[in-house]
């Protein structure tokens, strides 16, 4: 999936128009001498000749051109799918506003306003503007509270179940896309119920939940991850789905500090890394066997992983070393490869966007492929990934050929905070970490752990 701006064509088309307007609004800085712009004519019918661009989205411009608008915005009103607009400027043939959110029908009327704020005059445009649906970040569950001692934390339907600490892995079950459970390290995990609308509490019986995921034969039974600092204790757990996720079993190899874990999805083996190892094992439910997969370049370092849904590749996210490394997958050997850096430089933090290790990212976390249909003529890779980078408020997106861009959030001065709205503009996150996708909604939700609430990108409503 990407994100377009449809009014990027032609765009030095509008950038001169709308210079012109400003000119316009700035000759009356020194009128004395200068002939004044007509105003309003009551005599004369107000007219909407034409606009320009054609299509766009909310916060876009619009130039509208016709004759009799007057010169004074304050007399003005611009309504656009019976939305209104904010008008910028006004010179009785020209009205340059910015679309208004919601926009849908995109009929056009400028309507008059005299004294005691009555209806003077209007005009209707005869041709509709086009818009489309941008995509936005909103506040999808949970309650944002200013006073963090006002803090709750319950059960209960959408509209009241508290608010959320910890958030750090979002998966979906996958026979049941109406079933989102969340894990929360020391925090609560939780099962997030679309169909009965409900929060309810998800318990693993550990005292640090890192992730979950799911075998893909059988009853594609749950795998938890118990993050422990034991060297005598297991790290990972089947909770069986037959009996609703209560029972459980542990894979019985010892691990400590289990922070990522991954299923292939075509052989279905376990990948695990370990903190203070520093590695990659991998464990075969048909034989038992455990082994060393790779050493990772760190030791004493969180490393998560996302498998590709092709199986081809996985992604290690280093949290703590602020990259992502690539490791290729050997069908014949059934096994992960020696992986190499995909982007981010090692060791250093940063905020940058940009190819392989000229990007810089800041404790990057949870990350989803997402498909991209612009791909699709071009053949190969057809999926970009979106991960949370965390220290950077933001939610960032990775190329097939490693290119890092940002997604959304760092809106106004590009620190933490809370808001919805345009994905780059106007939308903060708070420490994000968590993050997955609803290919059939076209829809991602994102654990915003500082802000203790789950947001949701998606197109306008």
């Amino acid at each position: 999936m990407k994100v377009k701006n449809n009014v990027k064509t032609k765009r030095w088309q509008i950038h001169w128009m709308l210079l012109g307007l400003l000119a316009l609004t700035l000759t009356n800085c020194k009128q004395d001498e200068l002939k004044a712009e007509p105003g309003y004519d009551p005599n004369k019918e107000v007219l909407i000749a034409d606009f320009y661009p054609k299509e766009g989205s909310v916060g876009n411009n619009l130039v509208i051109y016709g004759d009799n608008f007057g010169n004074d915005i304050s007399k003005i009103k611009v309504m656009i799918g019976g939305k209104e607009a904010k008008v910028i400027s006004v010179k009785n043939n020209a009205l340059y506003c910015i679309i208004p959110e919601k926009a849908y029908a995109g009929d056009i009327k400028i309507t008059i306003i005299g004294g005691n704020s009555q209806e003077l005059a209007n005009a209707v445009s005869k041709e509709a503007f086009s818009y489309n649906r941008k995509l936005l970040v909103s506040t999808f569950l949970g309650k944002y509270y200013e006073v963090a001692s006002n803090f709750e934390e319950k059960e209960g339907p959408f509209n009241d179940c508290g608010a959320f600490k910890g958030v750090l892995w979002l998966t979906f079950d996958p026979r049941n896309h109406n079933r989102l459970y969340f894990t929360a390290d020391a925090n609560s995990c939780r099962l997030i119920d679309f169909e009965k609308q409900y929060v309810n509490y998800f318990r693993t019986g550990f005292a640090r939940t890192s992730i979950i995921n799911w075998r893909i034969d059988g009853n594609q039974d749950m795998i938890a991850s118990d993050n422990h600092s034991s060297d005598t204790k297991y790290g990972n757990y089947i909770f069986n789905r037959s009996s609703n996720f209560v029972q459980n079993e542990p894979i019985q190899v010892y691990a400590r500090g289990v922070n990522g874990t991954i299923i292939h999805p075509q052989n279905g083996e376990l990948y695990y890394s370990r903190f203070r190892a520093g590695d990659i094992r991998r464990y075969d439910f048909a034989t038992k066997e455990d082994k060393l997969v790779f050493s990772n370049p760190y030791s004493a370092v969180a490393v998560y992983m996302v498998v590709h849904p092709s199986g081809d590749y996985a992604y290690l996210v280093e949290y703590d070393k602020h990259f992502i490394m690539r490791t290729d997958y050997d069908r014949e050997k059934k096994t992960f490869k020696t992986p190499y850096t995909i982007c981010g430089a090692a060791g250093t933090s940063g905020y940058s966007d940009g190819i392989g290790t000229n990007a810089r990212l800041n404790n990057p976390v949870q990350g989803v492929f997402v498909k991209n249909p612009d791909y699709e003529t071009a053949g190969g890779d057809q999926y970009d990934f979106y991960f949370c980078d965390k220290a950077n408020h933001a939610i960032r997106t990775l190329t097939p050929q490693g290119r890092v861009s940002t997604f959304a959030g760092r809106g106004n001065n590009g620190a933490s905070g809370y808001a919805d709205g345009d994905l780059r503009t106007e939308a903060r996150f708070n420490n994000p970490q968590a993050i997955t996708y609803d290919e059939d909604k076209k829809i991602f939700y994102i654990g915003d752990t500082g802000n203790w609430l789950i947001r949701k990108i998606a197109k306008e409503e």
